[in-house]
């Protein structure tokens, strides 16, 4: 079959020209090939060469324009730069071999078979001659053509070595076979199995960086569920699986919330691209083995595992050396908060309540909302319509707080620097508990949201406390 029609980007042919005027042969290869029969959008374009990548990207983007940029790497033996809004890497045709301990390969300028060999499964082991007699055909030594029909995920070596060399490429294969709803072929399936401990070598940021990539998919609980069965998944996020069962007692059971946290992430998933979101629906209930408890009266509780889990979250970000900034924050805060608008729905909905809310929640009240509503995983088709008539009235309330207030992302009107100069105060914890006591006098309703109610309760708060203010003092 001639794919000449399927090479639509301009870079194309200046690729074939310059490779011809230097006498290599170039060819598209891995995921552009890969998804070019898949009919996927992809904006990273890899060629390979057999001889000099560098020479060859230099002399393409001689072709295209004297004032292309182009990023050169001398020690991987690559050069890259972008064109019509796409990534274009060229690489020398390569043979690589591993030691044990290390997924850096040595490497050795090889043809175009062993590069090919050297890739991770079939279906991105597949080439397209970009010049020579063989434009536009399709190499495909290991039937990586015939695997994507089958949706098939394969080595195209033995897989024990595949995954021994570069342990990553388990990770991988959970990956691509979530994210194209594949299968992982039987032998190689039970190879990841056989090598998971091998995953040891490889950083938990390369590791964090494929499983963001299974976490943004249309349906990540079966990318996770695979990583459970082969093993991977106890070597980095254990705390997940602690979630698993249902233990009984007097006849009372609780949900197996490992199954009822994969719902839940489906659930954000499918209407949401933000990763952070994923990650909150993923580790909201992370606190629940930790504060299981049985009650006769009542059953089976976990007692302030929103508080728990928050903590853990942190905790979990650190040892995955994930971002220790306001991405963590914001997972944190929603983990934290997640319970709230439940309770709202179980309780009067006050105006105090809902303020509160919102001063806590901030920005991120929508993200809340979201996340609360897919953790609705009852079978219950009565329940869930009855709950989520109730969080239409949790927002419809919010709404009318918000306009009325503007609560979201308040801050209080009077600040610790007017504390400290009403009472002539050094840094101390009084501080503190006077401006929390304004804050929630506020936030409950009990003064106005002014600067003068809230200096009038200042002063009230600082008397309980012994203090007496400056006199002649402008506030």
């Amino acid at each position: 079959m001639n794919y000449k029609q399927y090479l639509t980007h301009p870079v194309y042919p200046y690729v074939a020209k310059a490779a011809d005027s230097m006498g290599l042969e170039a060819y598209a290869v891995g995921g552009v090939v890969r998804d070019i029969i898949l009919h996927r959008h992809n904006t990273d374009i890899d060629i390979v060469t057999v001889g000099s990548g560098i020479a060859l990207a230099t002399a393409t983007a001689a072709l295209i324009s004297p004032d292309l940029h182009i990023n050169v790497y001398k020690n991987f033996g690559t050069a890259q730069f972008k064109f019509h809004d796409y990534e274009i890497e060229f690489v020398g045709a390569r043979r690589e071999s591993y030691s044990h301990d290390s997924r850096k390969p040595v490497v050795e300028d090889g043809t175009l078979e062993d590069d090919q060999l050297r890739r991770d499964f079939t279906i991105n082991a597949m080439a397209i001659a970009l010049n020579g007699p063989k434009q536009y055909e399709l190499i495909d030594p290991f039937n990586g053509l015939q695997d994507i029909k089958d949706k098939i995920i394969r080595t195209p070596c033995d897989p024990d070595k595949t995954f021994s060399d570069d342990p990553l490429r388990m990770m991988r294969a959970v990956r691509f076979a979530t994210q194209l709803n594949f299968d992982i072929y039987p032998e190689t399936f039970e190879a990841i199995k056989r090598n998971a401990y091998r995953l040891e070598i490889i950083s938990n940021e390369r590791i964090i960086e494929e499983f963001n990539k299974i976490l943004l998919c249309i349906r990540p609980s079966r990318g996770i569920k695979l990583l459970d069965e082969c093993g991977l998944l106890e070597k980095f996020l254990p705390e997940l699986l602690d979630l698993k069962g249902v233990e009984i007692v007097n006849g009372k059971g609780h949900k197996d919330n490992y199954l009822h946290t994969l719902e839940v992430v489906d659930n954000v998933a499918m209407s949401t691209t933000n990763l952070w979101l994923v990650w909150a629906a993923l580790l909201h209930d992370i606190a629940k083995p930790a504060t299981k408890r049985f009650d006769p009266q009542v059953g089976w509780t976990f007692h302030g595992h929103e508080v728990l889990g928050s903590k853990m979250v942190s905790r979990i970000f650190h040892r995955l050396h994930m971002p220790n900034n306001e991405k963590m924050k914001y997972v944190q805060k929603l983990v934290g908060l997640h319970l709230r608008p439940i309770a709202l729905v179980e309780d009067t909905i006050t105006d105090s309540a809902v303020r509160r809310l919102l001063f806590e929640a901030g920005d991120d009240i929508d993200d809340l909302m979201r996340l609360c509503e897919a953790d609705v995983t009852s079978k219950n088709s009565s329940k869930i319509h009855r709950c989520f008539q109730n969080f239409a009235k949790v927002r419809e309330k919010l709404i009318d707080i918000e306009e009325k207030d503007k609560m979201r992302n308040w801050r209080p009107p009077i600040t610790g620097e007017d504390i400290m100069q009403t009472f002539a105060l050094n840094p101390c914890r009084e501080i503190g508990i006077i401006k929390d006591a304004v804050s929630n006098a506020i936030l409950d309703c009990e003064i106005d949201n002014t600067r003068e109610a809230a200096i009038a309760r200042m002063l009230e708060e600082g008397a309980k406390l012994g203090l007496t203010p400056v006199e002649n003092l402008k506030l």
